[in-house]
């Protein structure tokens, strides 16, 4: 049957070139003005490619596959459509984006609200339906092959790859926990092990299911799902860590993400002439250096404010007297203010200032200017499927990926960050590796211990 609806499929795509070819012909006698009259007309109504004879037949097809898939900015409310019916398509665009940004916003508000475990849940239900949105665009675009599992397939590497880097997450913060359980002490010791087994199940699945003749295919199907998981699921991994470093470390930085995102979109609306990139056509220089500027002072006044909150800048630990997650601590020299002495012109002076606010700026920075780039990345890869958007859920913005696909970026950033200058060493972490060592090299680090400190206390 798939090698049926195959010679369907060339035989259509042929028939496309054959009509192509008769009407380039008829075009270059119309004249030339004629031709460039349609290719102007056909540029202006494609984002993704220049005019329609530069399609080749398997672009053609993908095109038509992907009328299949949801267009996020196209989808309107109808309450929100009658009341906006009216105003050019321009403004109606720019009233629904603001509405549902303050609205996302809000939510985001909440879910802070509701601590650090809110948050949490929220970057996993965020990463699954990102995958999703990912994933169904592989399936519509190949699906007409009949290629076995691959749904299946690609669930169940998402499934394991979050049971390893989410349970490295639980071995390194609650490991001395759970070590006290006696039927989790196995899984904590044998984690990677366990992770690799179950990858290994999904490797030789989809050896098994490999169909000749298709084999290119079920192998770019492959790739695709592992490119999406280490796109989505490990980014999602440290936006975890992230969050345990304290709150101040996840809710700045993707402040700063939508900050730039939506005053980006503002002076590009209202000032924006100077076209930026190609991928994004309509992305523009005077939208991207306001963007650049505004995100710069957001982060600087907001980091000031938070770290004033005790909330937002302590780490989260687990706590073994009270049984939980703790959020209480003493603040680091991190956000407290800081004597630093400035020499302008030879005249001296010392000005206090908080240390994370200086960091904030190297955050704002990346943000708006390596940040956008996420999105332009996005762009190419839903032109290369000739989408506007990866879903519908959020209308006037598209799928929940078309708003995340610059936080990723910013996430791995951050975490980079904090790894290369903010970072030491986690006892909780050490104290795991040494519960898994044997009682004899556990002895001799207490011995080292008990030498070092006696030495200092004398």
């Amino acid at each position: 049957m798939a090698e049926v609806r195959r010679r369907k499929v060339d035989d259509t795509a042929a028939s496309a070139g054959e009509e192509d070819a008769a009407n380039n012909s008829l075009g270059a006698s119309a004249g030339t003005s004629e031709a460039d009259k349609r290719n102007s007309s056909a540029a202006e109504s494609s984002d993704h490619i220049e005019s329609e004879d530069e399609k080749l037949p398997e672009e053609k097809f993908v095109e038509e596959l992907s009328k299949n898939l949801p267009q996020g900015t196209d989808k309107t409310p109808e309450i929100l459509d009658s009341a906006l019916k009216d105003l050019p398509d321009r403004w109606k665009n720019w009233v629904i984006r603001g509405i549902f940004t303050w609205i996302m916003i809000c939510g985001f508000c909440l879910i802070i609200y509701g601590g650090p475990l809110a948050l949490m849940i929220t970057t996993l239900l965020v990463q699954v339906k990102c995958f999703q949105e990912i994933i169904s665009i592989g399936y519509q675009v190949y699906r007409i092959h009949g290629l076995p599992w691959f749904r299946s397939l690609s669930w169940y590497f998402l499934l394991t790859s979050n049971y390893f880097f989410y349970g490295e997450n639980l071995v390194d913060y609650f490991g001395v926990a759970i070590n006290r359980v006696e039927y989790l002490k196995f899984m904590v010791t044998y984690h990677r092990f366990l992770s690799f087994a179950l990858y290994c199940i999904g490797f030789v699945w989809f050896v098994l299911s490999l169909v000749k003749k298709y084999y290119m295919k079920q192998f770019s199907l492959f790739a695709w799902t592992h490119v999406s998981l280490l796109i989505v699921v490990t980014q999602s991994y440290l936006i975890i860590q992230n969050i345990f470093e304290g709150l101040i470390w996840f809710i700045v930085p993707v402040s700063m993400i939508v900050c730039n995102d939506v005053m980006a979109y503002m002076f590009g609306f209202f000032f924006g002439k100077t076209p930026l990139i190609k991928l994004s056509p309509k992305k523009t220089w005077e939208g991207f250096i306001g963007g650049g500027f505004a995100t710069v002072i957001f982060g600087i006044i907001f980091s000031y404010i938070l770290c004033h909150y005790q909330y937002f800048v302590c780490p989260i630990v687990y706590s073994e007297e009270l049984g939980s997650m703790s959020m209480s601590c003493e603040p680091s020299y991190l956000f407290t203010p800081q004597e630093y002495s400035l020499s302008v012109f030879g005249i001296g002076k010392s000005i206090r200032v908080i240390p994370f606010v200086w960091h904030s700026i190297s955050l704002s920075l990346f943000s708006s200017i390596i940040g956008p780039f996420g999105g332009f990345f996005a762009s190419g890869f839903k032109r290369a499927f000739k989408i506007k958007d990866f879903g519908d859920m959020i209308p006037g913005h598209g799928g929940i990926m078309d708003r995340f696909d610059c936080q990723f970026l910013m996430a791995t950033f951050v975490n980079v960050y904090i790894s290369s200058f903010i970072r030491t060493p986690s006892p909780a972490k050490l104290l795991t590796q040494i519960y898994n060592l044997k009682p004899e090299q556990q002895l001799q680090i207490f011995e080292s211990l008990k030498e070092t400190l006696g030495d200092a206390l004398n």
